[in-house]
Parts: C-alpha cells; structure tokens; sequence
C-alpha cells in the first residue's frame, strides 16, 4: 500500500474513535524498517485500546498488513505495526514523560486533520 494512502488510513481511523493530538512524522532517513511514525493520545486504557483495535481494522479492511499490536493488556501505550507505518497511542502522563516527538519529530508531515465526517461530505460532494 501506497504510505500517502497508509497514513490516510491510520489517521482517519485515530479520528474516528476520537484521538487527541495527533502527529505524524517521516521517519525514512532515520530508520530503514518503516516509513512514519504515528503518534496519539487517547484519554482511558478503553480509549487507547479502541484506537488500537479501530486502526488495525481499518488498514486490513484497505489491504494492508499489521504485523503486531503491543500493549493491549494495559491500555496505557499501545503500538500498531502497519509495517511501513508505526503508532504510538499513549495516554497524556505516558506521552509527556517518553516525548517520542523529541526521537521522531525531525520531519513532520504535513497531513489535514479534523472530523473524518466533514471531510468524507466534502469529498463525495466534489
């Protein structure tokens, strides 16, 4: 899959189980093993449990691939690998204290984020 369509994916899904903050970030000159990082935070364990669970169906359901999710059993960071395409969803105290964005956040991309449902209107109406 495409990594434009694979962050596409991800994001999407982060916004439909209302994720906090989210950032993503080209990581290919840093790491040959994937393309970007993801990072969001979700509010609960049930929260980042339900962002995990929501973009791991939505990159199958658009053909790509997870090879693992970690971190379920607690809820409190859990990680999606989508292959070219890792996501940290942290809750706020676990995300400030391992400031990814410090490691990751050289290049970040430029990606519109807002309601997946105001965006989907306006792109059938188009």
């Amino acid at each position: 899959m495409d990594i434009r369509k694979l962050q596409r994916v991800i994001v999407d899904a982060l916004e439909d189980v209302k994720a906090q903050d989210i950032k993503v970030y080209n990581t290919s000159a840093q790491s040959d093993l994937f393309d970007r990082v993801v990072i969001a935070s979700g509010t609960s364990n049930r929260q980042t449990k339900a962002l995990a669970w929501r973009v791991a169906q939505q990159v199958k359901a658009a053909g790509g691939e997870i090879l693992a999710v970690e971190g379920e059993a607690t809820g409190e960071w859990v990680l999606v690998d989508a292959g070219d395409a890792i996501v940290h969803i942290m809750q706020p105290a676990i995300r400030s204290y391992y400031r990814l964005e410090e490691i990751w956040g050289d290049k970040p991309v430029r990606i519109k984020l807002g309601t997946t449902a105001s965006r989907r209107a306006k792109e059938s109406d188009a």
